[in-house]
């Protein structure tokens, strides 16, 4: 009879593929997230809410690689019977009720979502499944009127929108569930990422759109609102590989995640038209009516903890992101090919 060793020494166990769940993987973070959680060998769930119009866009070209399941942070019983049927490794918190100016216009379902949402997850692991590790999506909006600059993981938050105040009770109630319970979950502080993913609501997108509408001679103007608010925007593809590296750790601990420069409204502007041989001046109009109640002036990154412990920098700068975002836009209003996941369909024709 061959010994183990003659046969050729002992089995190797094959690693145990991990298991992530993503909320929120339909936005422009879950959908990168996605994509490196799969190419990281990762089996990828995806939650999304039951909804009457389409919202899969970004993750179309992943449809046959991940799996989605009905869930809604608002039902405490979802979440459960998500967490208990697919035993996750991983869960990353994503989803929320994450524009700003609408937090004004709904902030009891802002809350709801973006505050008690989290709750509800956190207690769905409790309950089911404790060894998992748990990733929350917090915000420099947290920080809000900044009483330093730049802001790190001990500078006091200020929120000034319904919705900074929400992530504040997202972030204090996954450090509370953590100190409580012992429950692996983190919070990364992320400061504002973009991308060709995001939405035309969103300032950078609606410049870049807008130059690329005004370029084609689509459109005449572009009216913004505070073009002197400063924020740190990164890119959104370098910003979800921190999120991965924050439950790789053999601790669980909260980062900020930022490139540590910041830029105006008013350069994002010179920048994107600059991309197109025209000058911002001709053609923004500051609208008052689009000034937000409370505004945040100015917030910027000091990610030294980041680049440290993580091992995390940013890959692209702003003016490439800009220019990215900006011959996107370009050729999907051109009704050229782009690749997968990057813009919306319905965009094609004429919006």
């Amino acid at each position: 009879m061959r010994t183990e060793r003659e046969a050729g020494g002992p089995r190797r166990a094959m690693p145990k593929q991990k298991t992530a769940l993503i909320t929120g993987i339909t936005g422009q973070d879950g959908s990168y997230l996605a994509e490196f959680l799969l190419e990281q060998g990762y089996r990828v769930v995806g939650m999304q809410r039951r909804s009457s119009t389409e919202t899969l866009w970004r993750i179309a070209h992943l449809l046959d690689k991940i799996e989605l399941v009905q869930g809604d942070l608002l039902d405490q019983l979802s979440l459960i019977e998500i967490v208990q049927a697919y035993q996750p490794d991983e869960i990353y918190n994503l989803a929320a009720q994450s524009f700003v100016p609408t937090s004004w216009q709904q902030p009891v379902l802002t809350g709801e979502f973006t505050a008690l949402g989290v709750t509800r997850l956190l207690e769905a692991v409790r309950l089911v499944k404790p060894d998992a590790k748990f990733y929350q999506a917090s915000s420099s909006e947290m920080f809000g009127k900044a009483v330093e600059v730049p802001q790190n993981e001990r500078t006091p938050f200020y929120p000034r929108s319904p919705y900074g105040v929400s992530k504040v009770y997202g972030h204090y109630i996954t450090i509370n569930y953590r100190e409580s319970y012992g429950l692996f979950a983190v919070s990364g502080i992320l400061f504002n990422h973009e991308s060709p993913r995001r939405g035309l609501e969103f300032v950078t997108r609606k410049v870049t759109h807008g130059v690329a509408k005004i370029k084609l001679g689509l459109a005449r103007e572009l009216r913004l609102g505070n073009l002197d608010a400063r924020r740190d925007w990164g890119y959104a593809p370098d910003y979800v590989q921190a999120m991965w590296l924050m439950l790789q750790q053999d601790q669980p601990d909260d980062f900020v995640v930022g490139t540590g420069k910041t830029h105006s409204v008013r350069q994002l502007c010179e920048i994107a038209f600059g991309c197109v041989g025209l000058n911002w001046e001709d053609y923004v109009v500051v609208d008052p009516a689009l000034f937000r109640p409370a505004d945040v002036d100015l917030l910027v990154a000091d990610a030294t903890k980041a680049r440290t412990v993580l091992g995390w920098r940013p890959t692209v700068s702003f003016e490439e992101m800009i220019e990215l975002m900006v011959d996107a836009d370009l050729r999907l209003l051109k009704g050229e090919d782009v690749p997968p996941g990057m813009v919306a369909p319905v965009l094609r024709r004429g919006i």
